[in-house]
């Protein structure tokens, strides 16, 4: 009877699945909404869900056209291009799925876009950008310490664990940072990260998604309105190039070339940035680059997948026009699909014409670094349309002189090599970052030589970088947690606030104090940040060099001895023509000049003058 019986039982629940309607199931579109009189208006929406195989789609408005359905192998998804009219208006449109067995209606907004004045506004050598670990500078909402589905750890005593800081820190220490004299602000990246050790921000779970121990997309958004009001500017911390091992989409790829390997069978990055430039390369070096995982835990997007690249592209428009963004950093630059970061940059400033992008390259050679920038004579293949590279170049050699490994030349023969650059003033400047050693670990505590390296950063060419709490002199440590150490005074329990004066130290007042003069003069002398630089060869450990703003003339001089130094005018006589007067910019002491003025140099110090 069993035997008999068995069939029966099989067929029947066979003919019952086969009887079932596969209803459309839509969870998710993205992007969210789109806008009205986008230069990018024609989008590509993809539909997360179930049952989507052979359906059709169709809006309630004839000025939205669907151009393109795509049904990839997986029903679970399907990518729709639409074109949007620029006669549409703004509102709430229906777009409607069907197949054979079901439709379903969706509503998509398309907003009205905000307006624009104020935001955008891009970055260059005249600001000064302060790097801030959002997770280690302020915990302004104790609520979202812990939330519910989000596992990371939460516990302020461990280095690598999540410590509290969040989006509302970052807002009410805006004031601060404009007294300060910050102009610009990058934060490393605020999307959601539920994945483990995700304080720092680069394993993202959602890239449409603030993440909800940080705060919402709105508080983002106000974020970056509350910074406009002050006159400040926002960055974005972007990656294209990987995301975390528990993205949803590594639970059920939207096709099978989403990602580049997989979790079991994958390349891992080898780092050899240098092959792009190497006219000796073997084509698998480039492969590895743009195909292997930065780590196992974080998977290779594949931006030649057509699909992928549009949604990266829009993902960052998104983020741009809904929060009102001035500017973009993109991390782990030479891993990504060089190609595709062309098309990317390019979309992005055909957009919005005034942002600036910068490009993390992690490379000390400028031989090399300068193959990445736009316009690079040496990059033969395509124009990268990247405007800023990071200066890592320059950034070894200060910090070398920092900790005291090498002395002023070895920073004067790197600024030699500034020929290799189609546009050296758009580079990056900065001595420390949220991944490497900060100044006072390497200057061992010494305030002198750091005044000299932030003097350098300060006033050479390019646009300046500096770390989170640099201006008190925040030393941390070699390893990454110590490195991103809470900021004083930012967390509940600290037992003293170093962002008020009462709460600092000496040393730190000091250094606070000559940061802060220095970033005011810097502002009130737009010479410094956007004149002509011209450099001599340091002679006795004084290092010189000249910016020219018209008919000013600046002189910035760094002296690497124990003694004081003189520097007789008319060694440069042909430059002093018709100069009458100086100005000690940092203490506002007015003296007149002539061929026998000599500037005595302090001791280890810097001096910054002004003759006219």
């Amino acid at each position: 009877m069993r035997i008999k019986f068995f069939p029966i039982i099989v067929l029947f629940v066979f003919l019952s699945v086969k009887i079932i309607p596969q209803n459309i199931v839509v969870d998710k579109i993205e992007p969210p909404n789109w806008w009205t009189g986008m230069k990018w208006n024609k989008v590509q929406l993809m539909i997360y869900g179930a049952n989507l195989k052979n359906i059709s789609a169709q809006f309630n408005s004839d000025n939205i056209s669907i151009e393109k359905v795509t049904l990839p192998e997986n029903t679970d998804y399907a990518f729709i291009d639409i074109v949007i009219s620029e006669e549409l208006l703004p509102g709430s449109y229906q777009l409607t799925l069907s197949n054979i067995n079901s439709e379903r209606q969706i509503n998509y907004e398309i907003k009205p876009r905000e307006n624009s004045i104020g935001n955008h506004r891009g970055f260059n050598q005249t600001d000064v950008i302060y790097l801030i670990v959002p997770d280690r500078f302020v915990n302004g909402d104790l609520t979202n310490d812990k939330v519910e589905g989000y596992n990371d750890k939460f516990d302020p005593d461990d280095p690598i664990a999540r410590h509290g800081g969040d989006i509302s820190g970052m807002i009410s220490k805006l004031d601060y940072l404009n007294e300060l004299g910050i102009t610009t602000i990058w934060s490393t990246p605020l999307i959601e990260n539920n994945t483990k050790v995700s304080y720092h921000g680069y394993g993202a779970t959602d890239l449409y998604n603030i993440d909800a121990r940080f705060g919402t997309k709105d508080l983002y958004k106000k974020y970056v309105e509350e910074a406009h009001k002050r006159g400040l500017k926002i960055i974005y911390d972007h990656v294209s190039n990987h995301i975390s091992i528990n993205h949803p989409w590594m639970k059920n790829l939207p096709m099978n070339n989403w990602i580049n390997g997989s979790t079991e069978n994958h390349l891992n990055t080898r780092h050899d940035k240098m092959s792009y430039a190497d006219i000796h390369r073997d084509s698998s070096t480039i492969v590895n680059l743009n195909t292997g995982w930065f780590t196992d835990y974080m998977p290779d997007i594949n931006q030649k997948n057509p699909f992928v690249e549009k949604y990266l592209i829009q993902n960052m428009i998104w983020w741009l026009e809904f929060t009102g963004l001035d500017g973009i950093r993109e991390d782990t630059y030479p891993y990504t699909d060089q190609v595709f970061l062309s098309r990317f940059n390019e979309a992005i400033l055909n957009e919005y014409p005034n942002l600036n992008i910068v490009g993390e390259v992690w490379d000390g050679n400028p031989s090399f670094l300068s193959y990445f920038q736009k316009n690079s004579s040496f990059n033969t293949e395509f124009n990268s349309n990247l405007p800023v590279v990071t200066d890592f170049g320059l950034r070894d050699i200060i910090a070398d002189y920092a900790s005291g490994k090498t002395g002023l030349y070895k920073i004067y023969q790197t600024l030699a090599m500034d020929f290799l650059f189609a546009d050296p003033y758009s580079l990056l400047v900065f001595v420390d970052n949220h991944d490497i050693a900060r100044l006072m670990y390497l200057t061992k505590g010494d305030l002198q030589k750091a005044k000299n390296v932030l003097t350098m950063i300060l006033t050479l060419r390019g646009i300046p970088q500096l770390l989170y709490a640099i201006e008190i002199g925040m030393a941390g440590a070699e390893d990454h947690g110590r490195i991103r150490s809470n900021f004083p005074g930012g967390f509940p329990g600290d037992d003293r606030d170093a962002f008020t004066l009462n709460g600092r130290t000496t040393n730190e007042n000091e250094l606070f104090g000559y940061l802060q003069n220095l970033l005011i003069v810097r502002k009130n002398n737009p010479g410094l940040s956007n004149g002509n630089m011209i450099q001599f060869p340091p002679y006795d450990n004084v290092y010189i060099y000249f910016k020219i703003y018209g008919d000013k003339l600046y002189l910035v001089a760094i002296n690497d001895n124990d003694i004081e130094k003189p520097i007789h005018i008319s060694d440069y006589q042909s430059h002093f023509e018709e100069k009458k007067t100086g100005n000690d910019l940092m203490s506002s002491i007015l003296f007149p000049v002539d061929q026998n003025t000599i500037l005595n140099i302090p001791p280890n110090g810097s001096k910054i003058f002004l003759f006219e």
